[in-house]
């Protein structure tokens, strides 16, 4: 940041302070912001270290920490992380305990309420003693080092400014110490965010009970289209060895219980449960993420190339922070030099590179979760022709500044009673009949989720940060339980590849024709239960594929029906266009790939545009219309002529889903992905199919050509209200722009004099649904805000690891008006990387500033 800026920053800060301090916010003076910023240099002492520790950070106050075991490496790690940003991972075990009214107040009640009942930290409990030795030491390491910085800092205002803030509604609050519980359970946020077909599940089981037919609600999730988007692995690449059983049924299971008054209820508060958990990594179409790899035979290094990254919810601090882990000498005992991406809170490196291999992540969003419609009478549940009686526990949510609020949690085999927790539900009555079931029964929801059983995703993190060739890498994603990813493959050796991993449950399908977990299943029939896991060997992988790449972009991953891992891919836009760019480059450069990452293309709008340009429409819309003339589908955020035409066509594609889907319930309205792509694509072959009709005009039926025209003109309406009259002078980004937003300090409901310490906001941006550059907006939603994206970028060079690129997407730092809280912005705006030194030369030419850590000297020792 330039001193001019930081300047301005500071009197902002000033102005604001002194606005605060009239309305008794209580932050006095800008020593109370700068009192929490990291000491980066000089010397302090650590208990437990049994070795010095060298933190060196570069210009983007991105830590290399020098260790000599790996104890003291992760000891190291959770000291530094905590001092750029203990908030955040307060913030996140206090969400995954199901604690966050204990730190925010009432505001935090229903999320506690469904993390408890789901109780994911009780898993993560079960799931401790069950890793590796080494991997519990790493944890307790890591917890130790997070500990010592909070004796250090002794206060919570010291900790961070958010506390300060906080402090007003919460007095007195305590920090408690770090347990290696607290980073497992980070886990199961992110594997609750990458599952795959849960909300849609729920959303059609809300369909059914409407007029619109199955045929109908089936159109609205049709099958990968693999005769255009190529899915990850071809034929050539991987065969399966053996096919599961994933037999459909002979009925419609749950049809009817779903549609009677009590399944009604049941599954319309399962879903209001399901909205209620806060989004950690983020949600909807836009989570997914681009990752490929390039052989050496096809890049201009004679060595692979691995890019990454993962779309997920853009706020800030953003969701990664940046870390190289460097053991001085590697050895049995300390076997670790790693750099990369990494959650604060978590020990190790998540998405990166070690001194052999590379790996990347995107989100395979495989059907890990199914909802199971239960027949319940009092606390027992119809089972097999029995009744069952369901597990309970009490808990007790404590809330800051309010009374505590008890919660009875149920399981049944399948999993939590998911229905239990909105008190809204429990208003229907024993009104239905279900097809072999006693009438007095009513209904509940419960969930059956891989994740809520121990794994061992925490031992996969550390074996792949030791990794030193594709056996290795192999042993460890079979570690890798959930979420299950896509991961890809490359090493120094020349070699590249692709794993799926994770636990995958066989089961079959509850409807006729669909494929499993499709719809809600009939909890009173156990063969509808989970068979077991897909075996690890039969999930698709493969090595040195003959193309010479792969791209994963959360498209299908084989042609494949089995093993069953999801019907909900992302369409495969994104990844064809990769390809395509790849395919056309003679030999693939480091800077190609990250222009690649920065692709604004959008390939599906041709198609439409053609369907558009037919349209006849008054004069006043076609001064828009022939915006669409010539364009190519580019959305880029600048003055030119592809962004004005980008701007129209995202307005009239907008208004086109609004105007095509107005039945839709708004919670699962068409968002504009890439799957209301390809149903619309379909539509549009079907002008008089029934979802054109408007059914609020009766008399009148609509087809394709009415709606079409009425999107034109609504758009150019919209348009010169929002951007002015002269559609030339349009622009993308001036409508598609971001608001990072801090998850507690950003919130609708905090004073605006707050918010503008921690969010920033209205940074203008290209790309789209769909687009390699995924920076992803709702068009159900008001607007064009950019809602998911790139939370990273990284490009390695396995010819010279020295020579990768990376960005996140804020900045290193948790701290508000630290230099390092949003300086990597800019640079990830506009598609720009930053220097990313391993070798020790270059962490040296790169360091600005170094901190030595020791153990204390006998007399300091308390």
């Amino acid at each position: 940041m330039s001193r001019l800026k930081r300047t301005r920053r500071i009197v902002l800060l000033v102005a604001v302070l002194v606005v605060m301090a009239v309305v008794g916010v209580g932050v006095l003076a800008i020593g109370v912001v700068r009192q929490s910023f990291p000491e980066t240099s000089g010397q302090l002492e650590i208990e437990g270290l049994t070795s010095s520790v060298s933190v060196h950070r570069d210009a983007q106050g991105v830590p290399t920490i020098y260790a000599d075991t790996a104890s003291d490496l992760f000891r190291a790690q959770g000291f530094v992380s905590a001092q750029d940003r203990f908030f955040e991972m307060d913030l996140r075990r206090h969400i995954t305990a199901g604690r966050l009214s204990e730190l925010v107040g009432s505001a935090g009640i229903d999320k506690d309420k469904v993390i408890r009942t789901m109780g994911w930290r009780r898993v993560a409990e079960q799931e401790l003693p069950k890793l590796a030795p080494e991997t519990r030491q790493y944890l307790q390491a890591y917890a130790d080092g997070v500990n010592a910085y909070i004796k250090q800092a002794d206060t919570p205002e010291k900790m961070s400014l958010e506390y300060t803030v906080l402090a007003r509604r919460n007095p007195g609050y305590r920090v408690e110490p770090w347990t290696p519980v607290d980073s497992l359970a980070w886990l199961k946020a992110m594997a609750w965010d990458l599952r795959g077909d849960f909300n849609d599940e729920l959303a059609r089981a809300r369909l059914s009970r409407t007029t619109r037919s199955i045929k109908q609600i089936n159109l609205l999730y049709p099958p990968y289209p693999v005769d255009r988007n190529q899915p990850i692995l071809s034929e050539q690449d991987w065969q399966p060895e053996s096919a599961t059983d994933q037999a459909a049924s002979a009925e419609p299971a749950a049809l009817e219980a779903m549609r009677s008054p009590d399944g009604t209820a049941a599954i319309d508060s399962a879903l209001a449960s399901v909205d209620a958990v806060p989004s950690s990594l983020g949600r909807g179409d836009g989570i997914g993420s681009n990752a490929w790899v390039v052989s050496g035979s096809r890049t201009t290094t004679g060595k692979p190339l691995l890019a990454n990254d993962p779309h997920l919810a853009l706020s800030i601090p953003g969701i990664w922070g940046q870390v190289n882990l460097q053991c001085r000498t590697l050895r049995a005992d300390c076997p670790f030099q790693v750099s990369g991406f990494a959650f604060s809170g978590l020990p190790g490196v998540v998405i990166g590179h070690n001194g052999k291999i590379a790996w990347g992540m995107t989100n395979l969003g495989p059907d890990v979760t199914d909802f199971y419609l239960e027949q319940v009478s009092g606390d027992s549940y119809l089972r097999d022709g029995l009744n069952a009686r369901m597990v309970k526990r009490e808990e007790v949510i404590k809330v800051a500044g309010g009374p505590d609020v008890p919660l009875t949690v149920r399981s049944t085999v399948h999993g939590p009673i998911l229905s239990d927790v909105v008190p809204a539900i429990d208003a229907a009555g024993d009104r239905s009949v279900v097809r072999g079931a006693p009438q007095s029964n009513r209904y509940a929801v419960s969930l059956a989720w891989t994740a809520l059983t121990p794994g061992t995703t925490g031992d996969a993190v550390f074996a792949l940060n030791r990794a030193a060739n594709w056996s290795d890498f192999r042993k460890a994603a079979a570690l890798f339980s959930v979420p299950s990813q896509n991961l890809v493959y490359a090493d120094t050796a020349g070699h590249i590849g692709y794993q799926a991993p994770g636990k995958i449950p066989v089961r079959r399908s509850a409807t006729p024709g669909a494929p499993p977990g499709f719809w809600p299943s009939p909890g009173w029939d156990p063969q509808w239960d989970w068979k077991g896991y897909v075996p690890y060997d039969d999930l698709p992988n493969a090595f040195d594929p003959a193309e010479g790449f792969l791209v994963t972009a959360n498209q299908a991953v084989t042609a494949s029906p089995t093993p069953f891992l999801t019907s909900e891919w992302d369409y495969g836009f994104r990844a064809e266009r990769i390809r395509t760019l790849l395919a056309a480059a003679p030999k693939v450069s480091p800077e190609t790939m990250s222009q690649i990452q920065g692709d604004t293309r959008n390939t599906y709008a041709p198609g439409l545009v053609e369907r558009l340009l037919a349209v006849q429409v008054d004069d006043f819309t076609a001064q828009a219309q022939r915006l669409l003339r010539d364009w190519d589908g580019n959305q880029p955020n600048d003055k030119t002529r592809d962004s004005a035409s980008a701007a129209y066509y995202n307005a009239v594609w907008k208004h086109l889903l609004e105007f095509t889907f107005d039945e839709l319930p708004p919670d699962i309205a068409a968002d504009g992905g890439s799957r209301w792509m390809v149903v619309m694509e379909q539509l549009l072959k079907d002008p008089k199919n029934d979802w054109w009709d408007d059914k609020t005009t009766p008399g009148v039926t609509e087809g394709s050509g009415e709606i079409l025209k009425q999107a034109l003109v609504e758009a150019r309406l919209d348009l010169a209200r929002e951007l002015g009259k002269v559609p030339a002078t349009w622009r993308w980004g001036r409508l598609h722009s971001l608001d990072l937003t801090h998850q507690v300090m950003g919130a609708d409901g905090v004073p605006e004099v707050i918010q503008n310490l921690f969010n920033r906001d209205d940074i203008e941006l290209g790309g789209g649904n769909s687009i390699v550059n995924a920076n992803s907006w709702n068009a159900s939603k008001p607007g064009y805000d950019v809602t998911n994206g790139p939370s990273m970028r990284m490009v390695v060079d396995l010819g010279n690891l020295d020579a990768s690129r990376w960005v996140n997407s804020t900045g290193q730092s948790g701290h508000a008006y630290d230099d390092h809280y949003s300086d990597q912005i800019d640079a990830w705006a506009a598609n720009e990387t930053f220097a990313w030194p391993f070798s020790p030369a270059a962490v040296r030419e790169a360091t600005d500033d170094e901190l030595t850590l020791v153990a204390p000297s006998p007399a300091s020792a308390p």
